[in-house]
């Protein structure tokens, strides 16, 4: 007798989108301007996402072997997104490697995702020690305690480690920050705001970064073309121009 459950056939697992609606007029002038409001909304209790903030963060060694996961933004401004981790984890070594990567923000109940790409580098050594001072104190041990990415023979070894920096630095003691410990800032070259329609027809609104001469910032990407419009006056360089990409 078979006890396991059948396994659901993924070809016939569909569901169809709400009638939302998200174009050139609903946009911001800004592409941080317009993450900032979805961001806002994606936070609203009523929006049934319990970590707006979790995003997957994609990168590729030096011979392009790519590796992602997903792990929880710190902070936004105009520079770019930022997280913290572990230097000699996977994500940063591969960062470090080829300073190149991709987030993606899984909004599923809005029936959004945000994409964005661009370059990645290391935030400065004060804003990493005054993110790590803001963390719970366990938090703050287990950056101690784990040698991120590196294989280990047991559960009890991270408990071990826990227990020995616990008596290293008590209770009354602050923990400094590991000096193998800190920011990374993907500064982006785009941001795609993506809103699911019926039919498969979602809204794909991108903003692009153009460099002074007029070249596409995003790599393999061709200059400014139909369906474009600026976010900036065109004497600024560089610039941002908004474009609609077919779903």
């Amino acid at each position: 007798m078979n006890l396991h459950p059948p396994t659901p056939d993924p070809a016939v697992l569909r569901r169809s989108y709400r009638p939302g609606r998200f174009d050139e007029a609903m946009l911001a002038a800004t592409w941080t301007e317009q993450f900032r409001k979805w961001f806002a909304e994606a936070s609203a209790p009523e929006s049934g996402i319990s970590e707006p903030n979790a995003m997957i963060f994609g990168t590729a060694d030096a011979d392009g072997r790519p590796g992602s996961r997903t792990v929880l933004m710190k902070g936004f401004d105009h520079q770019g997104f930022v997280l913290f981790t572990n230097y000699h984890s996977a994500k940063a070594r591969q960062a470090a490697a080829n300073p190149y990567g991709s987030l993606l923000f899984p909004w599923y109940p809005l029936e959004r995702q945000v994409i964005v790409t661009g370059s990645v580098e290391r935030v400065p050594r004060a804003e990493s020690e005054a993110y790590f001072r803001s963390r719970p104190r366990r938090s703050q041990l287990g950056a101690w305690a784990s040698h991120q990415s590196e294989v280990i023979s047991s559960r009890e070894v991270l408990t071990d480690r826990l227990a020995e920096l616990e008596i290293r630095w008590p209770g009354n003691e602050s923990v400094p920050t590991p000096p193998f410990w800190g920011g990374l800032r993907l500064v982006p070259n785009s941001v795609e705001f993506w809103q699911g329609r019926p039919d498969r027809l979602h809204d794909r609104l991108r903003y692009r970064l153009i460099t002074e001469s007029g070249a596409s910032a995003v790599a393999g990407e061709p200059a400014a073309g139909p369906g474009t419009t600026h976010s900036q006056a065109p004497d600024r360089a560089p610039t941002w121009i908004i474009e609609r990409l077919a779903p």
